[in-house]
């Protein structure tokens, strides 16, 4: 009876060996597929949500579900703003978020059992609010980069568009001659959509309507109507270049402004409280002694 046990436990424990080994090398071949797309985007998911995407084919039916539907169409536009939506759809980040919500409430049980209740409550709160939080942040910082890099590419296609080269060749120059970054990639998108027979407004709407970012949407528009009203666009992308600087540096003249507002809250809460300790601290010393 006890060599059946001993036969029994240490089958189970090869069962469980490779089955975890499977799951290493499902997630390492998950990878490596993503790597040659990664290398073409600057935008990379994090090994954390990396991880559950293979076990996500066991939770779809739950991610389908009526109740996630609205969660699944921001999660689909907050993908396609922040640059990932050739990597994971809505449905499967939501099949994360499951996996990630149930891994929270194991690990907070484990940690409950052996007497650390707030760590596994803070835990699970982490594992809970990590996904969406990363996201957000991940189309916000998408966003500065194009704010940032806009002015300058309208630069480049004002003046290849004023030396006579039409507006497709000169966005194709400035893409081969630029940095690879967030803006690129999204007029590196619109261009070769172009190439494929997509007609150009056409194209420039979808750009909007995928980046959804305030400042590029506008300039998107004005050449939209300059197209189709057969506006000379070198001198609109000036204009568009020069606003779009003016707005920059009133954005940055309202956020200096704002600076000694923010800063209060901590300046009273850690910087005058050991100021005042530094300098009654003597008083109550002596105090104390002559009493």
């Amino acid at each position: 009876m006890n060599d059946f046990l001993t036969i029994l436990a240490a089958t189970c424990t090869g069962i469980a060996v490779c089955a975890f080994l499977l799951l290493v090398f499902s997630i390492l071949q998950k990878m490596e597929l993503d790597k040659k797309m990664e290398e073409e985007t600057t935008q990379n998911i994090p090994v954390l949500i990396k991880i559950f995407l293979p076990l996500t084919p066991n939770v779809r039916p739950l991610a389908r579900h009526e109740v996630f539907t609205t969660l699944r169409k921001q999660a689909d536009d907050l993908l396609m703003m922040g640059g990932f939506s050739q990597q994971i759809n809505g449905e499967d980040f939501i099949a994360v978020r499951i996996l990630l919500f149930f891994v929270g409430i194991l690990l907070m049980l484990i940690l409950a059992f052996s007497g650390h209740i707030i760590a596994g409550a803070a835990v699970w709160l982490c594992l809970y609010i990590y996904p969406g939080a990363w996201l957000r942040s991940a189309v916000n910082r998408r966003h500065r980069e194009i704010m940032k890099a806009l002015p300058n590419v309208l630069d480049l296609l004002s003046l290849s568009v004023e030396a006579g080269k039409d507006f497709l060749n000169s966005l194709r120059d400035v893409l081969a001659r630029r940095k690879t970054d967030a803006l690129g990639e999204e007029l590196n998108r619109t261009f070769k959509e172009i190439q494929l027979g997509k007609k150009r407004i056409t194209a420039l709407r979808d750009l909007v309507n995928r980046v959804r970012q305030s400042d590029l949407t506008t300039v998107m528009n004005a050449i939209i109507q300059a197209d189709e009203l057969g506006v000379s666009i070198g001198n609109l992308l000036r204009i568009q270049s020069e606003l779009l600087r003016s707005k920059r540096f009133t954005r940055a003249e309202k956020m200096a402004a704002e600076a000694p507002v923010k800063m209060l809250f901590p300046m009273a809460l850690f910087i005058f409280p050991a100021v005042l300790l530094i300098l009654m601290a003597p008083i109550i010393l002596q105090a104390l002694a002559m009493f």
